[in-house]
């Protein structure tokens, strides 16, 4: 049965037997209103420049949104600022990777995600350097606002619990900046370490987690100049620091608990990933697996890893019991157990594994496989692939989120 059918076989008869007075029009339209609703998993095309939207449960690709409508625009205004122009030609320049480059650099989406009500998407743009903001409820997806950050590059972004709030990284001015999604316009911003990149809310919502990876730009052997490598965490509200703790290598993806005592991240050049004490603030646990045949053959130095990462891409199981490690560099996926940091099966998945993300269920990891223009699933209980869904063109990060029946009949085949 479809989903939203399901649903509305529940709330109906609920509502009728919970009532002793007529239900209205408009209490029963807005009731199917509030049930006809999918859980979706976004995937960012980065080079494409669109979002696939993949159906929550069963993962078939639904269709997409056009995320650059305005891409000659933003290019000939660019172009017209002699600033601009030189920061977008660097950061393209330093967008590429050394093995396996797609497009030449050319970078547009970083970070998507969707408004509570599912009515409104928000796009970090990477190389265009702006968090822009879409009307999912015209069929033209049409722009609603567009925000230049500071520093001329977008990369990883957060949506608060409430909808209210995007968090993004500025990472040429090592801060991180507050967008009210509704207008667009900058309500604040915080300190970082150099290059923030990863923004995460706590569980309750009443902390910001920023992560920062140092300057890529640079080799291995200058680590000692990459800059401060940190994890900021902040007040929700406002925005004072609670705390920090530094780290010898670059954040990469990582997984908060809830209770906030265990910070699961991978780190710069490490195949693999720690656990790390947020209250102690030390590393307690480390999974690291051997390089594969292909990364043996195709990465040769640390210096040819996709800007510094070994692994890239990071989830929990929804009971918590399991984590799923995307090998960046193995092509290769790995289930690991939480307790005690062993594997319990590698998959071999398909080129550049770069981002994980747990189905609404918590049953199924979705991970992007940016160099086959793909997502792979993975089934936590079983370790095993059990399909892989084309998307569009790079894609790197995917999220979960929730959009009304009406808005998936609008996208794009």
């Amino acid at each position: 049965m479809h989903r939203s059918n399901w649903l509305r076989g529940l709330v109906l008869p609920a509502m009728l037997a919970a009532c002793s007075e007529p239900i209205t029009d408009t209490a029963v339209s807005n009731s199917l209103s509030a049930a006809a609703m999918r859980d979706v998993v976004l995937v960012g095309n980065s080079v494409a420049g669109t979002v696939s939207i993949l159906d929550g449960n069963t993962f078939q690709n639904l269709g997409s949104v056009n995320v650059i409508p305005d891409f000659d625009a933003r290019i000939a205004a660019i172009n017209a600022d002699l600033i601009h122009l030189i920061a977008y030609s660097l950061i393209t320049d330093r967008q590429k990777l050394k093995h396996f480059e797609p497009a030449d650099g050319k970078r547009f989406v970083d970070d998507v995600f969707a408004s509570p009500d599912g009515t409104r998407l928000y796009v970090s743009r990477s190389n265009l350097g702006d968090v822009a903001a879409f009307d999912l409820t015209a069929p033209s997806h049409p722009l609603v606002w567009r925000t230049d950050v500071s520093g001329f590059k977008a990369d990883h972004a957060t949506l608060s619990p409430d909808g209210k709030r995007i968090i993004v990284s500025a990472t040429l001015s090592d801060i991180a900046q507050v967008i009210d999604a509704a207008t667009g316009s900058v309500v604040g911003s915080f300190g970082t370490g150099h290059y923030p990149h990863q923004n995460d809310y706590s569980a309750d919502g009443r902390h910001i987690y920023n992560s920062s990876i140092g300057d890529v730009s640079l080799p291995f052997w200058l680590s000692f100049l990459k800059g401060a490598r940190r994890l900021t965490i902040v007040d929700a509200q406002t925005l004072a620091q609670v705390k920090t703790f530094s780290f010898d290598s670059g954040i990469r993806p990582a997984v908060i608990s809830a209770d906030e005592k265990t910070f699961y991240t991978q780190l710069s050049y490490l195949n693999g990933f720690v656990k790390f004490d947020l209250t102690s603030g030390t590393t307690t646990a480390t999974y690291e697996q051997p390089p594969s045949a292909f990364a043996t053959a195709n990465y040769a130095t640390r210096d040819d890893y996709p800007h510094d990462s070994a692994h890239h891409g990071l989830a929990l199981s929804g009971d918590g019991t399991r984590l799923c490690d995307a090998g960046t560099i193995d092509n290769t996926v790995t289930i690991v157990r939480a307790s005690d940091l062993t594997a319990v099966r590698t998959v071999d998945v398909g080129l550049i594994p770069y981002w994980s993300t747990t189905s609404a269920d918590g049953a199924f990891c979705v991970v992007s496989l940016s160099g086959a223009n793909a997502v792979s699933i993975i089934r936590y209980a079983t370790a095993q692939q059990v399909a892989v869904v084309p998307v569009g063109t790079f894609p790197q990060r995917s999220r979960l989120g929730r959009l009304p029946e009406t808005v998936i009949d609008t996208l794009s085949p």
